[in-house]
């Protein structure tokens, strides 16, 4: 099945995406994309949706079981409040990029801008490039790769989400910390690499958590709030 949005409204697509037969695993292609916003928002069924060209704001924002390729970058917020499913961004992506996802897998090709992983509450994130300042800003639960490098104030204010990073990290936030790499650590991270199509060494990537230190407020900490 295709749809062209030289010819056919977002909302039309998207409407006819939403109107799938939920008991079939159909494949689904959308051509003549410009940068257009809001594309296949709100999956909640086992549907293939292949991207051909570059897509604007919150992309597959809310996903839940679909399989959404984009063939070029996205813009802000993609993958946002996704709660199962995979995107697989094949360019880069913008700032914002899966946040406040509850779960399901984000691959991004490229490199994603600042706030990569936002407040995330249980999605894995696989990022082939680096990652821009305050990724993972308030991250809860899930994993955070980086294969590249990651900017400043990586994992400000983190709870429990794990992040690994093959590169150099330009600084780290508010209570976030190195920890070490154990056995299961490196069996999470093999395990996001092979699913994400990498073939970069485990053992080469560094680990980072919460020192938690920031969990019940404390008039000494004031500064670091």
């Amino acid at each position: 099945m295709k749809f062209d949005l030289k010819t056919q409204t977002v909302r039309e697509v998207n409407q006819a995406l939403h109107d799938l037969p939920k008991d079939k695993q159909a494949e689904v292609e959308i051509n003549g994309i410009s940068g257009d916003h809001n594309l296949a928002v709100g999956m909640d069924h086992p549907v293939k949706i292949t991207l051909n060209g570059h897509a604007g704001y919150y992309c597959a924002g809310m996903n839940k079981e679909a399989e959404i390729i984009v063939n070029g970058n996205a813009g802000q917020g993609v993958a946002e409040n996704m709660m199962s499913g995979k995107v697989h961004v094949k360019g880069n992506a913008s700032q914002s990029a899966a946040a406040t996802a509850h779960g399901g897998l984000l691959v991004v090709d490229g490199d994603a801008a600042a706030r990569c992983g936002i407040s995330m509450k249980g999605v894995n994130i696989v990022v082939k490039g680096s990652v821009g300042h305050m990724s993972a800003f308030m991250g809860q639960s899930g994993c955070l790769v980086v294969c590249g490098d990651a900017g400043e104030a990586l994992g400000d204010s983190l709870y429990e989400a794990h992040l690994y990073v093959k590169g150099k990290v330009e600084s780290l936030g508010a209570d976030c910390i190195q920890k070490e790499m154990r056995s299961e650590h490196l069996e999470e991270l093999s395990a996001l690499l092979k699913e994400a199509g990498c073939d970069d060494n485990p053992e080469d990537f560094t680990r980072y958590g919460s020192g938690r230190q920031l969990y019940n407020f404390k008039v000494d900490n004031t500064s670091a709030y």
